[in-house]
């Protein structure tokens, strides 16, 4: 069982939350994203894929506050499903000392940058803000363990899937999980990039 697995502190906030057993696919998925590949989850809505993607980066991250630099990013579509995730994460982090940090095109880069200078461990964000950030140095990932990306059918744009070619090129060594519905041809490019030697899930 995935969940018995899984740092105490996460079984603790899953059994307040009344989550009891795993779905068909997190019994799948946890165990491989555990492992430290990289990895494609496929599935369709509401089978827990965006509930592995918080579980697998508390567990990534041992539920404790870490250094100044994010030890995790998250990339949303939008500013909309970068707040509802942020929101979701606080959910679970609420009583350990993780902090998450939210970030969105109607936040100004400057302010951004100063407050991501403050400290962070896992890091919400837009393809373009992201860019932005690396780009200006505005954000080391030196310390990055694992970078997901949810609900990544937004990626087969050009502008977005440009934005990622280009923030994977600055990071040296970390753990990529994306999530999405369909292995969509253009997501499958990725495994010639940054999604190397790629484990596949899907139900």
């Amino acid at each position: 069982m995935p969940f018995k697995k899984l740092h105490a502190d996460i079984q603790e906030k899953l059994t307040s939350l009344e989550i009891v057993s795993p779905t068909p696919f997190q019994n799948k998925a946890i165990p491989v994203i555990k492992s430290g590949a990289n990895v494609f989850c496929n599935g369709p809505k509401d089978i827990g894929k965006t509930t592995t993607l918080i579980l697998t980066t508390l567990q990534k991250l041992k539920c404790i506050a870490e250094g100044n630099a994010p030890r995790a990013i998250v990339l949303v579509k939008n500013k909309e499903k970068a707040v509802e995730l942020y929101d979701l994460f606080l959910k679970y982090t609420k009583h350990n000392s993780l902090r998450v940090y939210l970030s969105h095109e109607d936040l100004h880069i400057d302010l951004l940058k100063s407050e991501i200078f403050e400290g962070l461990d896992i890091l919400i964000s837009t393809p373009s803000v992201l860019n932005k950030l690396l780009l200006s140095n505005g954000l080391s990932v030196s310390q990055l363990k694992i970078f997901s990306i949810d609900d990544a059918e937004f990626l087969t744009g050009n502008t977005p899937y440009t934005a990622l070619l280009s923030i994977t090129r600055g990071i040296k060594k970390c753990q990529y999980v994306l999530y999405s519905e369909t292995m969509h041809p253009k997501l499958k490019r990725f495994e010639t990039s940054f999604m190397e030697y790629a484990k596949k899930i899907s139900v």
